[in-house]
């Protein structure tokens, strides 16, 4: 996959570092998913609030991607990154050191966490910038790699908070993200064809163009659904299946491994066959898998299952709806970045919190799941009727359904 003239065709320690970076900060992003077991007992959370604690990290990150994407197109993503990350530091440390006492507290540590989340809007541009239009799929699939770093979060946070407490655990979080930080200020470098800044008002003209609704749509259901479920199913196998929160994050875990690790192949898949008719298997898949999770089953190792195909198939629509995304804005890949990853973070906050009211309202998840599922069978009903247009306007990459700069 790795093939020579995709490494001698852009910067790997720049691709390296916006991937670790990507990671470590996903991993702060969504912390407190495994942690919301032990923050629920300590505040006697209802399964609502718990919901809605683990969806407002993924709707702040959400809306700050697109201030962190206006900032990468005006000083560019590796000075914009480094600025995101020192607010991540500095709030951590001040949460550890004055400790957290109320749920309105939590909610906040939540808002500060979508700092960290932000850091989709950097990191993609960051690594997409130095790579041209036939490797964007590999190159934005192994930045967006860094979604594994939900799945560390779920590995580690349980266990941590067993045996130090869960306060404790943000500011062990500052570890990690402190070697990150030094990586990237010595790895990451700005690529040589930088966009010349914009007045704010122009960034809101890419919003004219209906390509960058449906590209907004098509991400809020492969990426919601990802962040949605990375950061619910610590709770939701609790709750279900009544495993040890350290247990349930490996569940976790495993379901987070899959989905981010298969980013790379959808993307090399859509470089392939093309973005299109990669994204409509991928609905698919999804809609059968989500609908499927709806339902309860006699063992945790079923719904495990069950749970792993869905986020591969989502994962795999990560990488895929990237492959289009550059090459349509690639002069905007700063502000779509931001617009896409921010209606990203709107559908996880979506799932995530319709995951947790379900609960409350009806005793049962499916609900939830059934929503998610019937937004993955619009979106391949979207593609079916959008798929003849964009064939013959972008017929310019492999699979004939990629975007030229221009349409």
């Amino acid at each position: 996959m790795l093939s020579r003239s995709f490494l001698k065709a852009g910067h790997a320690p720049t691709l390296f570092s916006a991937f670790f970076y990507f990671d470590i900060s996903f991993m702060v992003w969504v912390l407190l998913g495994p942690l919301g077991v032990a923050i629920a007992r300590d505040f006697h959370l209802d399964p609502a609030q718990k919901g809605l604690m683990v969806a407002v990290p993924v709707l702040s990150g959400a809306l700050l991607r697109l201030v962190a994407g206006v900032m990468v197109d005006r000083i560019g993503p590796r000075r914009t990154g480094a600025i995101l990350q020192t607010i991540v530091l500095a709030g951590l440390g001040a949460a550890w050191m004055l400790g957290v006492h109320a749920f309105s507290q939590v909610l906040a540590v939540g808002v500060l966490l979508g700092v960290a989340g932000a850091s989709f809007a950097v990191a993609l541009p960051l690594a997409s910038r130095w790579y041209p239009p036939e490797y964007q799929g590999l190159a934005l699939g192994i930045a967006g790699a860094g979604n594994s770093g939900t799945a560390l979060a779920a590995l580690f946070a349980p266990a941590l908070a067993k045996h130090f407490g869960w306060v404790n655990v943000l500011g062990l979080a500052t570890l990690p993200l402190a070697v990150a930080f030094v990586t990237y200020l010595f790895l990451a470098k700005d690529a040589p064809e930088q966009p010349a800044p914009k007045r704010l008002a122009e960034y809101l003209e890419v919003l004219k163009t209906p390509d960058a609704w449906w590209l907004m749509l098509l991400y809020g259901v492969t990426f919601g659904g990802f962040v949605g479920l990375s950061s619910s199913l610590t709770i939701y196998f609790n709750s279900e299946y009544r495993l040890d929160p350290v247990i349930a994050g490996f569940f976790t875990a495993a379901c987070v491994f899959a989905g981010s690790f298969i980013r790379p192949v959808g993307g090399a898949l859509a470089d392939r066959f093309g973005g299109v008719r990669t994204l409509r298997v991928v609905y698919a898949l999804a809609a059968v898998g989500l609908a499927a999770a709806s339902f309860p089953f006699p063992s945790p190792w079923i719904a495990l299952a069950v749970l792993l195909f869905s986020m591969c198939a989502l994962g795999a629509g990560n990488g895929a709806v990237f492959q289009l995304a550059p090459q349509r804005f690639r002069k905007e890949i700063g502000v779509m970045t931001g617009f896409i990853g921010m209606t990203g973070g709107v559908g996880g906050f979506y799932l995530a919190s319709s995951l947790g009211l379900a609960k409350k309202l009806t005793g049962s998840y499916q609900l939830g799941f059934l929503g998610f599922a019937a937004l993955a069978l619009f979106a391949l009903v979207a593609l079916v009727g959008l798929g003849p247009r964009w064939r013959a306007a972008w017929p310019t990459l492999a699979g004939g359904d990629a975007v030229p700069v221009r349409v």
